[in-house]
């Protein structure tokens, strides 16, 4: 029989709201052994430790029910992959593959889309930023506008003069919908006037021509109804346009910031209760634009959907390095991942899970990362058994924008693996190293 290791022993303040030997409420052990079959030993120890880990299947299946909540409602539905929320190759591919556009905010975002084989006129590019030469481009392909502000309308009739062509474009506005905070700062206030103004002078230059409205109203959305809200005022803005200067808007874009079972940090209730489903954002969409349609034709939609379509299908897979007792009595973990590659652990708390059933008492622990900094912290009060050196944990749902959040800070960003449908692992992104983060002697 193996010889216990001996652990110096220690006082340790009551926490009945985590799980211990005196009476506070049993918390089960969190185990996760595989991903879609794929042993989580078996991926650290062949593409290393940490590691982030993304499921096909598990992407397919959101982007399909999502679809299918809209496609099912109207009849010219399209989705724009946010390059922001995970812009690895393969990760586009994915979306793209099952009938995506791409939606960028930048002109690296947009090269990439490129080098991808998008073609210009299935890329929306939006973004408060779009430097000329690049805007430029993006015209001459064919993309899909998306003006911001005054400055970006100057450009615009420069560009329009240059090439001696009527550019189509759309307007993105920002609105009071009663959500807090509002969205303001991207694309043109409704309330003010600001929105139609912009349009009005496209027309008056007879340079530019609006064929979109735009909003994108914030980031994981609660409420559908703030939906509902948006579109009524899209579909007021575009019935004002069509009256006043005779002209058809083609489209409308609500844009993203649909909820991913995420749990927000301070909200207590499942994310089963508490987040909209697909049919519950679309039906709340679809209703007004049937509603308040006064044109001959339904106008196309668009949706830049990222973070519910990729986030419940990433993982961080970390190793414990190691742990120490701090002078409270608690137990500190230390991982080889942490706020570096875990940027929404601010507004998060990730479902954790060992990778197989530890025996010992839970105690009140605290998960550190590898970082020499005091707010390396990915959590800071969880009930965990007496966890050994090498232990896999599973860090979920990390799918949206970790990776392309993530810092090359003090360690090298790690690899990134991604399970087929078959249930296969490859190396999508290899580990950086020296060469790939470019440090080299001048």
């Amino acid at each position: 029989m193996e010889k216990l290791a001996y652990e110096k022993p220690t006082i340790n303040k009551i926490d009945f709201a985590m799980a211990s030997k005196y009476g506070s409420p049993i918390h089960t052990q969190k185990i996760r052994t595989e991903i879609d079959g794929v042993s989580v030993n078996e991926l650290t120890e062949k593409f290393g430790s940490p590691i982030f880990v993304f499921s096909e299947r598990k992407m397919e299946e959101l982007y399909n029910n999502l679809y299918s909540a809209f496609s099912s409602r109207y009849p010219d539905v399209q989705f724009g992959w946010s390059y922001k929320t995970n812009y690895l190759n393969e990760i586009c591919k994915v979306f793209h593959r099952l009938g995506s556009c791409a939606e960028v905010v930048s002109e690296f975002e947009y090269q990439k889309a490129r080098a991808l084989g998008i073609e210009g006129k299935d890329i929306i590019f939006n973004g408060p930023y779009k430097p000329y030469e690049d805007l430029k481009i993006a015209v001459q392909e064919g993309a899909k506008i998306h003006v911001d502000n005054l400055f970006e309308l100057d450009d615009l009739e420069k560009i329009a003069t240059e090439l001696d062509i009527v550019i189509p474009l759309a307007i993105r506005i920002n609105m009071d919908i009663g959500v807090y905070p509002q969205w303001s700062r991207f694309g043109f206030n409704y309330e003010n006037g600001d929105a139609y103004e912009a349009i009005e002078r496209m027309y008056k230059s007879k340079k530019m021509k609006l064929v979109g409205i735009h909003s994108h109203i914030g980031t994981f959305m609660l409420d559908a109804n703030a939906y509902r809200n948006a579109t009524t005022i899209i579909m007021q803005l575009k019935e004002q346009v069509e009256r006043d200067f005779n002209s058809e808007i083609a489209y409308i874009d609500l844009g993203g910031g649909f909820a991913s079972k995420s749990n927000l940090k301070g909200i207590y209730q499942s994310t089963d209760v508490i987040i909209p489903t697909p049919d519950d954002y679309a039906e709340a969409i679809t209703n007004v634009i049937y509603d308040l349609n006064k044109s001959e034709n339904l106008p196309k939609l668009y949706l830049e959907t990222g973070r519910a379509l990729i986030d419940e299908a990433g993982y961080l897979l970390t190793s414990v390095h190691g742990y120490k007792r701090f002078p409270d009595g608690k137990k500190g973990y230390i991982l080889d991942a942490g706020v570096n590659l875990l940027y929404t652990s601010t507004w998060y708390n990730f479902n954790i899970e060992t990778d197989k059933h530890y025996e010992g008492e839970n105690e009140p622990s605290l998960l550190n990362g590898p970082l020499c900094m005091n707010i390396d912290i990915i959590e800071e009060n969880i009930s965990l058994p007496p966890l050994h050196r090498g232990t896999v944990l599973s860090i979920s749902p990390v799918g949206a924008y970790n990776y392309t959040q993530a810092m090359q800070f003090i360690r090298y960003k790690p690899a990134a693996v991604l399970i087929d449908k078959e249930g296969k692992a490859r190396c999508i992104k290899e580990v950086d190293d020296l060469a790939t983060v470019n440090y080299k002697e001048l």
